[in-house]
């Protein structure tokens, strides 16, 4: 088992990474607190895990409730159902809740964890790929809106994060290349040594080999882990791990939530802000194609979709949380493994990268 920390003095929390976690009290059950327990799921993963965490509850008032599956469900209705579970089951204020799932079940209990009775503890127990490397870790959580992705939320530190990697054999082909695009992210603005190892292992990945999961999960999770140390609530260079979600979101929103998976979405906004970045003679034409060859191995798209224009990017990403003064901030690759937060670049930039995928 790999062991890491998120290091924020009274918050400090440890991420759990390996196989067989779920089966392992001892990870668990120190990490909560109060004897009642509210487990939030969905219908494709409770039917997998939810005994095994409730085996290890035992000693514990545990309740469950079971979300749909889905970006479509991350929304003010279904964080109502949340609520609804606490209030009538009468969970108190020393309640833990355990987000069992992926993103979106990690994203809408972690902010009914932040919100119910001003706040109370919640676990990560992630069971994608994306949501152990990316969405479980840092404290963000939030829902939906229709004009605008996670545009409503709080910041919320688990207790513990557990990463149990045997939960990947279960993934979905297409989810586990959503992904792999956070993943590469790490490499892109943080480690171009870490682009070189994916490109030596991303083979590995899509055959599930454990050695290679769990390495790449620790890299992506210590990354973040050591941005949001230093920046827990986004005031400065923790705006770096939005590479490509600018774009990204703009092609979820418009596209509708779910029909774009998170990292789809994410992989067209990086090759984006590549495409920028070039543009702008930062990066050359061939580190370019370098991430694009990349997140094509891992099946993932390298082009907005055919019917987004440039009117409706511009649209949505007006109304980004990286909004400054009307200023769209764009998150740049300066070089391969290192990211910059900009919005020094000329509106004929812009045209010029619109025009370039003939939007």
């Amino acid at each position: 088992m790999i062991n890491l920390t998120v290091d924020l003095a009274e918050r400090s929390y440890p991420i759990f990474i390996g196989q067989k976690l779920l089966d392992n009290p001892d990870v668990l059950l120190p990490y909560i607190s109060g004897k009642q327990v509210l487990i939030v799921s969905n219908t494709t993963v409770a039917p997998l895990y939810l005994k095994k965490i409730k085996a290890l509850l035992t000693s514990k008032s545990v309740f469950e409730i079971i979300l749909p599956d889905g970006e479509k469900y991350k929304n003010q209705d279904t964080l109502n159902t949340i609520y609804d579970a606490l209030l009538s089951n009468r969970l108190d204020r020393s309640c833990t809740l355990i987000a069992l799932g992926g993103g979106v079940v990690g994203d809408i209990t972690g902010f009914a964890a932040a919100s119910y009775q001003r706040g109370v503890n919640f676990i990560q127990i992630p069971t994608t790929l994306l949501s152990q490397v990316d969405s479980s870790v840092g404290g963000k959580t939030g829902i939906n809106h229709p004009l605008g992705k996670n545009m409503v939320g709080a910041f919320k530190q688990p207790k513990c994060v557990i990463a149990d990697t045997d939960t990947l054999s279960t993934l979905p082909k297409r989810e586990l290349s959503a992904g792999f695009a956070e993943v590469a992210k790490y490499g892109f603005l943080h480690d171009e040594r870490f682009i070189t190892w994916l490109e030596n292992n991303v083979d590995k990945i899509f055959k599930l080999d454990a050695q290679a999961l769990a390495y790449a999960v620790e890299k992506s999770c210590q990354a973040k882990a050591d941005i949001v140390a230093a920046d827990e609530f986004e005031s400065a260079n923790r705006a770096l791990l939005n590479l490509g979600h600018t774009f990204g979101h703009a092609i979820e929103t418009q596209m509708g939530y779910g029909n774009w998976l998170h990292g789809e979405g994410v992989a067209a906004g990086m090759c984006m802000a590549a495409r920028m970045s070039a543009i702008l003679n930062m990066i050359s034409d061939n580190d370019v194609k370098r991430i694009e060859k990349l997140l094509e191995r891992a099946f993932l798209p390298i082009l907005p979709p055919h019917n987004m224009t440039k009117a409706l990017f511009i649209k949505t990403m007006s109304v980004d949380k990286k909004v400054k003064d009307n200023i769209i901030t764009l998150i740049l690759i300066k070089q391969l493994g290192k990211a910059i937060i900009s919005s020094d670049y000329s509106s004929q930039s812009f045209n010029d990268l619109f025009s370039y995928y003939q939007l």
